[in-house]
């Protein structure tokens, strides 16, 4: 009996992943990506070599300079952080960089820049935002960590895989005491904001338990955070790939505080859109439909280190 084909994405997705969204464009940079190579795991290494976490001076031995650990990552575009790669270091990307020369981002840029290499190759891909259970020390077993990876699609397993470039390094995983591959990261281990949403509301997660940082560290934790994270990745099933700090849609309310019933209601009804299976038509339905949801032109900035801004996006 011959073997079953594996399921195959519907053409207007496909075509809609694995073409570059204003953010993930490399513009007249494009070239630089003539001679990578094509497979998602080399291309999630040589991101990890261009770029260095803002957390992970310690690890490396380094101090980012102050200008570096500010700036480099409130750049929302993949040509201006290919710019910055290489005015530092003119070298083709696929060669490894000193760490004083890498791009000083976060997890968002990561999987930004490993998303636009998979949609050059032709790979449909996009960026998903959720919570990881891997980033945990000091007595945090229970918290979910905010968290950005990739997601392509894998034509051989006929399905969509997530992927963590920033974990692309031995030194990453070892560190972190990762058991999983990077390339082929368990949906239990790490959540789409979607399925954290349903585990609160559902399942009785404590919601105390999703955030940035442990409660006890700062107040980027709970049921409003972890709703943001819906909307950023609605957004981004839909190739709007904003900073993680970019904000839309919330109603007043200090970070950590409750969500009104109204609000409780909007989520629950986003979260199955974003969840499991996702079907491209609904979740780019709900995108269009939704003020709330929808990224406007303009977005406010809460830039960790540089304050609050308004922002025009580039469209």
């Amino acid at each position: 009996m011959p073997a079953t084909p594996a399921p195959a994405l519907s053409p207007d997705a496909a075509t809609f992943y694995a073409t570059q969204s204003p953010f993930s464009d490399p513009g007249a940079l494009a070239s630089r990506y003539a001679d990578l190579p094509a497979d998602p795991a080399e291309l999630a290494r040589v991101v990890r070599d261009l770029l260095i976490h803002r957390g992970e001076g310690a690890l490396f031995r380094h101090t980012h300079p102050a200008d570096r650990l500010h700036n480099d990552a409130e750049t929302r575009y993949v040509d201006d952080i290919l710019r910055i790669i290489v005015e530092r270091d003119d070298a083709p990307l696929g060669r490894r960089r000193e760490v004083g020369d890498r791009f000083v981002g976060v997890c968002r840029d990561f999987s930004l820049l490993h998303c636009s290499l998979l949609r050059h190759m032709g790979v449909p891909a996009r960026v998903r935002s959720g919570f990881a259970d891997c980033f945990r020390k000091n007595g945090t077993d229970d918290f979910h960590v905010d968290h950005v990876v990739t997601e392509y699609w894998d034509e051989t397993k006929g399905a969509w895989a997530l992927a963590d470039a920033q974990l692309a390094d031995p030194a990453i995983t070892s560190d972190w005491d990762v058991d999983f591959d990077p390339m082929d990261v368990p949906r239990d281990r790490f959540l789409v904001a979607g399925e954290a949403w349903r585990a609160i509301r559902q399942d009785g997660a404590d919601h105390r338990a999703f955030g940035l940082h442990p409660p006890a560290e700062g107040p980027f934790w709970g049921e409003r955070f972890v709703a943001g994270n819906v909307r950023l990745d609605l957004a981004a099933l839909n190739k709007v790939e904003t900073l993680l700090w970019d904000v839309w849609g919330e109603e007043d309310g200090e970070p950590g505080q409750p969500l009104s019933d109204a609000a409780r209601e909007l989520y629950d009804r986003a979260s199955p859109v974003v969840s499991g299976e996702v079907s491209y038509e609904e979740a780019r339905r709900l995108f269009a439909e939704d003020d709330t949801l929808r990224t406007p032109d303009r977005v406010t900035c809460f830039a960790p280190f540089n304050g609050e801004s308004r922002v025009t996006l580039r469209r």
